[in-house]
Order: structure tokens, then C-alpha cells, then sequence
């Protein structure tokens, strides 16, 4: 009934950001600078053509990087010393490093449809992979790749492209000022990625002072809603080291991206995965705000959420210590089929599905009685041992594709017929 495709996504240490190298210690940064600006012009030439050499073809945009780093710590030379373009060049090499966004892991993928549909036949479908890339110090940030449903089945994935891309630009967005938080509209920002970048280069970095230390688990959705042009949002947990905090993505093209802050009571805890449209006029989401059961809340408004009422609680003994969702409902002829992960013994992570009431999805109509998913032999190793999970899934023909990680490692795909897994279910 349910095939693993031979395909996987494994983390690749050859994917690398170029970012400023940060030093709190102004006196020192004075004097690196100094040692450089002391060189003669024939010696900064030579250091300059090494840099180049080891580090150019690594990157795209490498001069304009360099140079971006060199107007970083420029206010720290005296505004009369004239200065070679050699040497701000090589100054900003200097205050430049290299970060691999997957040293470590490739894992908690999502599948939507790609905003722009170009295909070669009839009945394929592009679409966008998203992943949580972890690196250096366990930092997470977000990835893409592309590939295409066959009408016929399959799916022929995109090549990877070799660099990796951080936005050009970062706007944050203004506060109220008569009740400034600085650090909440830090985190509401918007950024802009070049329209020559492939999608697999862009990369998602932690931005504001809330997901310093990584952006996890996005859950993306294609919304759509009558009337108006179709958007993608992705919900998140931010980390700044100490709390988790829920943001949202907002996105028309994956090039133009919105970061915002939600708010409201229930918003607490991972996890929570927006339905693809409204529910009887509302905005309405699946959560697990006490990090044990599911929840579901809706709202007005998309940014805020004041309750949640309790959907489901552990039942099975493969799903005691929690349950919580693996991405957004998928609406089907007999209800909203929402694909589940649940903990069991030794924290082994499964996943499993349920099945919701269409025009009341508070009603939890049907649920599959056993793992659709658990770990295979060769899927029990891994940064975190016993563990697949999925941040969404997606509809085709009649086929359902999940794509899961692989005990926080790597990333795999699963597929299953949508009318054999409905028939599976048992109602409740």
C-alpha cells in the first residue's frame, strides 16, 4: 500500500552562505584593519588574488559581498584615508566567513505547488520541497528544492544547484511608536531574494532577535480563497536560544517574503499548520499548545489567536506521550485528511493519519488505527535515533505524497494511493 521512492535528500557540507564576520571588540577590529591598510599595494594585490583563488568560484556575487563587508567596518577608518579598491576588497575578506547551512542535517521537509507551472506534459505538476538545513552550532534555516509530478507517476526531482544565496535586501517593519517593542519589530521583517537566484540557492537565515538560533519546521500551505490571487504561508518556530516563539511566512513567489510575529493566547508550543482555505468564513489552524494533544483554533484574523479547543488526545500505545500534526489538511471528497505523527515507547516518532469533518472540522470523523510510517531498519540512525516526520504533504492524481525526515537527518519520500488510505481509516 505505501512505497518509499528511491530518492532522498541528504545534507550537503558543500552548501555554503558567505556572511560578515561579526567582532564585538571594536579596538581589535581597528587593528586587523590597520595591519591591513599597512600592506604595500603589490602585497594586497597577492593577498587579494589568494582570496580569490580558494573562495570566489564558491560564491555568487562574491566581489559585491566582499565589498558590502568592507562598508560593514568602514566607520572605524578615518574618513580622509584614501583607500585602494584592492585593499577594501581585502579588508572585506577579512571580516567575511564561510557558514555550511547542512553541515549537519537535512530533514522536517514540506511539498506545495510551485507558483509558476511550467512543465513539458500535460497533467505534471512543479513543485517547491522545503527543508530545515542545520549547520554549524545546530542553527537551522530554510531551503528549497524543486521537482516535478508526473501525471503518470513519479517524480523527477531538479538539480541542485552549487552555491547557496542569502536575500538582497531586509526591511523591517515599522513599529508602533507609542508602544515600541524593538525586539518584536525586529522580527517582523520582509526580504527580497534576486529573480536570477534558483530556488535550490535561496536560503531562509535566521534574521530577527526571536530566531537567533534557528528558523524550524516550516510548514507551508498553498491558501487560496475566492477572489483573490492564491498565497503561500508557512508557519514556523523561531528560537532564540532560551524560548520558541510562532512566526509566519508570507509569500506570492518565493522571492518576496514576509516575516511576522503571531500573537494571541494559543499561540504556545511547535507545530501549528494552517488549513489550505477558510472554514465558514475563518481562518483556522492545527496545533499542540500543551505539547501533549491536538488542538484546533480559528480567527479573523491570520496574525491572531485567542483560543484553541481540544481535538484529539492520545489513544493508541504508539501515540501516549504526545501527537501533534505533520503539516496542513488535505480536503478530500470525504473530509479533511490530516496527516498526524505520534511518540510511543523509546520516543519513537510514527506517522499516522486522521480524518475531519469538512464543513466542521472540530469533529474528528475517522482515524487510521495504526503507523502509516515508522522507521525502517535503515531509518533508525540519525542525529535523533527513531524518528520519521513531515511538515506537510500533497495531493496529485489520486496519489499522495508525503515527504519525511529521516531521524533528523535526511529527508526520504513516501507514497500512497489517497482511496486506499481513506478506506483505511475507522470511523469513530
Amino acid at each position: 500500500m505505501l512505497q518509499r521512492l528511491p530518492i532522498h535528500f541528504r545534507p550537503n557540507p558543500r552548501k555554503i552562505i558567505m556572511q560578515y564576520f561579526l567582532l564585538l571588540d571594536e579596538e581589535r577590529i581597528k587593528r586587523i584593519i590597520d595591519r591591513i591598510l599597512f600592506l604595500t599595494e603589490d602585497d594586497a594585490v597577492q593577498g587579494l588574488a589568494r582570496v580569490y583563488t580558494e573562495y570566489s568560484a564558491r560564491h555568487k556575487n562574491f566581489e559585491k559581498i566582499l565589498l558590502d563587508h568592507f562598508n560593514l567596518v568602514k566607520k572605524h577608518i578615518d574618513p580622509d584615508k584614501s583607500i585602494t579598491e584592492t585593499k577594501k576588497l581585502l579588508v572585506g575578506a577579512y571580516f567575511s566567513k564561510e557558514y555550511s547551512i547542512q553541515a549537519a542535517a537535512l530533514f522536517n521537509p514540506s511539498i506545495v505547488p510551485h507558483p509558476e507551472q511550467v512543465v513539458k506534459e500535460a497533467g505534471d505538476t512543479r513543485v517547491i520541497f522545503s527543508f530545515r538545513a542545520t549547520g554549524e552550532s545546530h542553527i537551522s534555516s530554510i531551503v528549497f528544492r524543486e521537482g516535478i509530478l508526473k501525471a503518470k507517476g513519479g517524480i523527477e526531482i531538479i538539480d541542485d544547484s552549487l552555491y547557496s544565496t542569502l536575500p538582497f535586501s531586509k526591511t523591517l517593519l515599522e513599529s508602533d511608536p507609542d508602544n515600541i517593542d524593538y525586539e518584536l519589530g525586529e522580527s517582523n521583517y520582509d526580504i527580497e531574494f534576486s529573480r536570477d537566484d534558483a530556488l535550490s540557492e535561496r536560503t531562509i537565515f535566521p534574521s530577527g532577535p526571536r530566531e537567533r538560533n534557528g528558523i524550524e519546521d516550516v510548514r507551508f500551505v498553498k491558501f487560496t480563497e475566492e477572489g483573490k490571487e492564491d498565497v503561500y504561508y508557512g508557519t514556523y518556530t523561531a528560537y532564540d536560544g532560551r524560548r520558541i516563539l510562532s512566526q509566519l511566512i508570507e509569500t506570492k513567489d518565493f522571492i518576496h517574503l514576509s516575516i511576522r510575529v503571531l500573537h494571541g493566547k494559543a499561540v504556545r508550543d511547535k507545530g501549528m499548520a494552517l488549513f489550505p482555505q477558510k472554514v465558514n468564513g475563518e481562518y483556522v489552524m492545527i496545533s499542540r499548545i500543551d505539547g501533549e494533544n491536538l488542538y484546533i483554533m480559528r480567527s479573523k484574523d491570520i496574525y491572531h489567536w485567542e483560543s484553541a479547543e481540544l481535538l484529539r488526545v492520545p489513544q493508541f500505545t504508539w501515540e501516549f506521550v504526545q501527537i501533534g500534526n505533520c503539516g496542513s489538511p488535505i480536503k478530500t471528497e470525504q473530509g479533511w485528511l490530516l496527516m498526524t505523527h505520534a511518540v510511543g515507547p523509546f520516543r519513537g516518532y510514527v506517522i499516522s493519519a486522521i480524518l475531519l469533518d469538512i464543513d466542521d472540522p472540530s469533529k474528528v470523523i475517522a482515524v487510521l488505527p495504526e503507523p502509516l510510517i515508522q522507521p525502517e531498519a535503515e531509518e533508525k540512525e540519525g542525529y535523533v535515533p527513531n524518528v520519521v516526520y513531515s511538515c506537510g504533504a500533497m495531493l496529485h492524481h489520486q496519489i499522495l505524497y508525503i515527504p519525511y525526515a529521516i531521524s533528523d537527518s535526511a529527508s526520504g519520500i513516501a507514497t500512497i494511493n489517497i482511496d486506499d488510505l481513506l478506506a483505511s481509516l475507522v470511523k469513530t
